[in-house]
């Protein structure tokens, strides 16, 4: 591998390997090898410490022994059946999955996206049933959802979406934490609304108390359903093991995926129980791969390990260090107009370009992501102690000032 300017090149092979990829990804130009814990090396053997967790999947971190074994041990044993036949680990690791959510009932998906379309069907279902004509959805400005069509036709940006129109119809966008602007969209057509409690991609905006109590209000006195979308936001990550349970606003369909794997490819939607009941019957949804016995073996130990360790305890441990220390920063540079967040999902608003930043930090062994136009995200492994956000205050003052 060659080095230029600081950054490591990839070599004449990876990129004739690359050449068979379909060029979507704005990947960055180093190749990564392993991790280990909080930490990336590249296949020069270079350290990176991850603040961005896989776009805040790898919650546990990298190369968790006690997740790796029982993986090793499933994949000795079965890894797919397809869901005509019953293994135990499907529905344990349900079981467990309703209990740290407080849903009731659990479907698993390979992905994000593919929880947010069954999310959306089972509210469409729902209402099929109750043959009351309602098929609308309402969504929010900024919200992120997913690439498929159903989930790009509910996501709040129109740059995501006009490239692939006509969308899904009668999908109406409100602006977040404005309750009025929900109110004026909602009509005898309305069958659900959807809603991240954080919004990650859109930028780092937490949902006020208000904007959830109302949206809650608003849904029971309709009759519509309440999708809260915390793929990017739940297990833990912003101090709750769900965000909705901060505001005490249980809604009737919840997604989640990302950190619920610790890296493995799987995702979930989960209804309540009155939901449950009138929605979704067999042969309405399916998934070749969805719950399979590896994805849920993955999921009841990652699950079994936030409680063992107490994550979300330590979450709340180091997130006001995280927080107090990124408040300096914008006390210190002006580039740096604001934070927002909360527990362990945060980012700041630059005036210069932060993804110019975020190749510097790489420079200096650090990663980052973006959200929306001048945010840096932070969504590292939840598992960094005071002395990594030291690290990587001193590596992305490096990059802010070079």
């Amino acid at each position: 591998m060659m080095k230029k300017a600081g950054i490591i090149m990839i070599n004449e092979k990876i990129r004739e390997a690359e050449k068979n990829l379909l060029h979507i990804y704005n990947r960055f130009p180093i190749t990564l090898d392993h991790g280990d814990g909080v930490y990336l090396y590249d296949t020069d053997g270079k350290q990176y410490l991850d603040f961005a967790a896989g776009i805040a999947v790898m919650g546990l971190g990298y190369h968790n022994r006690e997740l790796e074994d029982a993986l090793k041990e499933q994949i000795t044993k079965l890894c797919h059946t397809s869901n005509l036949y019953y293994h135990e680990n499907c529905g344990e690791a349900a079981e467990a999955l309703n209990k740290a959510s407080g849903m009731d009932k659990v479907f698993f998906t390979n992905s994000g996206t593919e929880a947010i379309e069954g999310a959306l069907k089972t509210a469409r279902k729902y209402a099929y049933l109750k043959q009351s004509g309602r098929y609308e959805f309402i969504a929010m400005e900024d919200a992120f959802h997913g690439r498929s069509i159903g989930a790009v036709s509910v996501t709040g940006t129109k740059a995501y979406r006009e490239p692939f129109e006509p969308m899904l119809q009668g999908v109406h966008f409100a602006e977040y934490n404005n309750l009025d602007s929900v109110r004026a969209l909602v009509n005898e057509k309305t069958c659900a609304i959807i809603l991240e409690p954080l919004q990650g991609e859109g930028g780092i905006h937490p949902a006020t108390k208000e904007f959830m109590e109302g949206i809650r209000k608003i849904c029971d006195e309709q009759d519509i359903l309440m999708i809260c979308d915390e793929i990017q936001c739940g297990m833990g990550r912003t101090g709750f093991m769900f965000a909705w349970q901060e505001y005490g606003v249980k809604p009737d369909i919840l997604t989640m995926a990302k950190a619920i794997g610790n890296g493995i490819p799987v995702g979930a939607f989960a209804v309540t129980e009155k939901v449950a009941e009138a929605s979704m019957k067999p042969g309405d949804h399916g998934s070749t791969y969805g719950g399979n016995p590896l994805a849920c073996m993955a999921v009841k130990k990652v699950l079994e390990l936030f409680e063992k360790n107490q994550i979300v305890e330590h979450v709340n441990e180091v997130a006001p260090y995280l927080t107090q220390r990124l408040n300096e920063l914008v006390e210190k540079y002006d580039c740096i107009s604001e934070r927002r967040g909360k527990g362990l999902i945060q980012g700041i608003v630059l005036t210069k370009n932060p993804v110019d930043v975020v190749k510097k930090a790489l420079e200096q062994g650090l990663i980052m992501i973006t959200a929306k136009e001048k945010t840096i995200r932070f969504v590292p492994p939840l598992i960094i102690e005071k002395k990594h956000i030291d690290e990587m205050i001193e590596k992305l003052e490096c990059a802010l000032t070079a």
